[in-house]
């Protein structure tokens, strides 16, 4: 194997044998007890020939084939059931193949299915302390980062609680807060990020994009727009085959494409052709999906002051909110609709050239859009004093947003666009829900001034 691959398989091939009665299992052991014992090799043959006529194999992958080089993020996609999770497990070692090879250079720690690893009669400081031991931590390791730990998994009192009494966002909590601090080579995650709420979600993913500088990741998702940002290359496995590798935008696409087009549902030729009309009435923005079960409704929550946040200091965020033309505060929007994100700061040292600015975010810790001062005000800075509040407005027209949790980060730097100081950054500084969308597998959808559509003679 070279020294610059992390991960290399060749060949895989992994079988379950199934039953169709619970003796069968006995049977066949005996089998091949008597197999082993046998005096001659054809009654080793015969022996074990009856043996596997007891059980029926599911072949759960089938000659796979992959490499992933040290520093490289590589993500893994596919329907349930195409044998992802199972091809991890054979990467972390807890299976072993039927058939092939896979060498893994480096210390691996996973995030498998909910609870792996875990005694849920344990507490969970005991599963802490239990789970960093198995990745090769000392005591006196565990003990200098146990508080990093908890703190990363932020669940409070509960961290003293049986695990057995943990809710599944939790037990995700907890187990990544660990494989982030294990000194890791390698991370394995298996789409358990998704039962997570979407502040720990952004925290995960802010984790996942810095650890990209040092090491390597295997991440499985059914969210290829995630699998696009966060990974370098896609393997994408069908029915336990390697179907495509390279490209994440080009495998994406050909699995997409290949999911919907197997999964919709045949044409109904013997359908009447509709009416033709000369001309469509589909400029639908204000009457009909604000009058429809596809209107975007989109909670807006209150700023978050105790949000994680970072900067050099001389200026504070206090305030940020969405507000409408009469400049009230927002506890509601639609998609489609008019807004004013406001950010106040209160401004601790004088500032030459203040440059305030905000992202939307996923909750994959995806930046869906945003915007900054400095541009419009580059020939013009706003001085602002000591003891002076900056009061910075952004208006947009809010964007459709699939169902889901969203926040926006705010920041305020001194400087340029390119060369600044981070005075005051704050993640998830208002958080958002989406829950009514007409949108569902893009990140986003854009607002239209006008639709028109005719059909010309």
């Amino acid at each position: 194997m070279s020294e610059h691959l992390a991960v290399e398989a060749s060949g895989i091939r992994k079988g379950f044998a199934s039953y169709e009665r619970p003796a069968d299992r006995l049977k066949k052991s005996a089998f091949g007890v008597a197999a082993r014992f046998s005096p001659s090799a054809a009654a080793r043959r015969a022996a074990l020939r009856r043996a596997d006529g007891l059980s029926n194999v599911f072949w759960a992958l089938h000659d796979v084939s992959f490499s992933v080089a040290a520093g490289e993020t590589v993500g893994i996609i596919g329907r349930n059931g195409s044998g992802k999770s199972t091809l991890l497990q054979i990467v972390c070692g807890t299976l072993a193949p039927t058939a092939g090879d896979i060498t893994v250079r480096g210390k691996v720690a996973a995030l498998l299915e909910l609870g792996s690893g875990f005694d849920v009669e344990y507490t969970g400081r005991e599963n802490v302390y239990l789970n960093a031991q198995l990745y090769g931590l000392t005591r006196q390791q565990i003990d200098e980062r146990y508080d990093d730990i908890v703190a990363f998994a932020d669940i409070g009192e509960f961290v003293d609680q049986p695990v057995k009494t943990y809710s599944s966002g939790m037990f995700v909590r907890l187990a990544f807060a660990v494989i982030a601090h294990v000194d890791a080579d390698i991370l394995v995650i298996d789409e358990a990020l998704a039962v997570g709420d979407a502040f720990f979600n952004q925290k995960c993913f802010r984790f996942l994009h810095e650890f990209k500088k040092r090491g390597t990741i295997l991440f499985v998702s059914h969210d290829t727009s995630t699998i696009k940002k966060l990974c370098s290359k896609v393997v994408w496995i069908d029915h336990g085959h390697v179907m495509a590798e390279g490209d994440p935008e080009e495998v994406c696409a050909a699995y997409l494409e290949a999911r919907y087009s197997s999964s919709a549902p045949a044409a109904a030729t013997a359908r009447q052709p509709a009416p033709r009309r000369s001309v469509l009435p589909c400029d639908e923005r204000r009457s009909v999906i604000n009058a429809s079960s596809l209107r975007n409704d989109i909670q807006v929550m209150d700023f978050n002051r105790h949000s994680q946040s970072f900067g050099s200091g001389g200026a504070q965020i206090v305030d940020v909110a969405l507000v409408d033309s009469a400049k009230r505060r927002l506890e509601w929007v639609v998609g489609g609709e008019p807004v004013t994100l406001q950010v106040s700061v209160n401004v601790g040292e004088t500032l030459s050239s203040p440059i305030v600015g905000f992202f939307l975010k996923n909750d994959r810790g995806q930046d869906l859009f945003g915007e900054n001062t400095f541009a419009s005000f580059a020939d013009r800075p706003v001085h602002c004093e000591a003891n002076n509040v900056l009061c910075a407005e952004f208006s947009f027209v809010m964007p459709v947003l699939p169902e889901g949790h969203f926040s926006i980060n705010v920041a305020v730097a001194e400087g340029t666009q390119y060369n600044h100081v981070q005075l005051h950054w704050v993640h998830d500084a208002l958080p958002l829900q989406s829950h009514v969308s007409r949108v569902r597998h893009a990140l986003l959808g854009i607002p239209m001034l006008h639709l028109d559509v005719a059909s010309v003679p």
